[in-house]
């Protein structure tokens, strides 16, 4: 799926304007590392409100934006906060765990065979039964219609050759990868912190 598809499916921004009506628990943090960036971009780096503040009580964190509700205590007020900043830099590892939602991630959530979002399993490019292990370079995203067609055979024996052939990603390649799938939720108080190319609502 392209990416221009996948951002016009996306939902846009949504404003301020509507925060006292919302409840507390559609009040999320985004949570960014402590240069500014998203610790994640899929999943996106959210926390509940109330784990924001009370890293904000810890000081483990600084208040970047608030929402315009606010939680009271007989002695405090506080905004909850939209957007916060972790104080510590926390290093991302060069490379990502070897998970079923990464490898689908890794892949765009598509059949490498036929390009299918629907039905996906895994296939092993060398099946287990010539020797293939099971690893980022020989493990494929498949739907199961692709998947029962190649059987236990090769891409070339089958006559199915990968879209694109397997690779252990970096990390940063799949943090890549998540900017082409917003959630369905955006606030306008984090449009500064993430690179989508995405409407504001009215």
């Amino acid at each position: 799926m392209l990416k221009s598809e996948l951002i016009e499916r996306a939902a846009r921004f949504r404003s301020a304007e509507g925060d006292p009506s919302r409840s507390l628990s559609d009040c999320p943090a985004l949570v960014l590392n402590a240069d500014y960036t998203p610790l994640s971009y899929y999943p996106l780096s959210l926390w509940p409100w109330q784990t924001a503040i009370k890293a904000v009580v810890l000081e483990r964190v600084d208040i970047v934006s608030s929402y315009e509700r606010a939680v009271h205590s007989p002695n405090w007020t506080m905004q909850i906060p939209s957007v916060i900043a972790l104080r510590q830099y926390v290093k991302p590892s060069e490379f990502p765990a070897f998970t079923r939602f990464n490898l689908f991630l890794r892949d765009r959530f598509s059949c490498q065979y036929c390009g299918s979002p629907h039905n996906l399993t895994f296939d092993h490019v060398v099946p287990r039964r010539l020797g293939g292990r099971t690893s980022w370079e020989n493990i494929l995203t498949a739907c199961a219609p692709c998947n029962l067609k190649k059987g236990g055979r090769t891409p070339k024996q089958a006559n199915m050759p990968p879209l694109v052939p397997p690779i252990r990603p970096t990390s940063w390649q799949l943090q890549e990868r998540g900017r082409g799938f917003p959630p369905n939720y955006l606030h306008e108080t984090w449009r500064d912190w993430l690179y989508w190319d995405i409407e504001l609502e009215e």
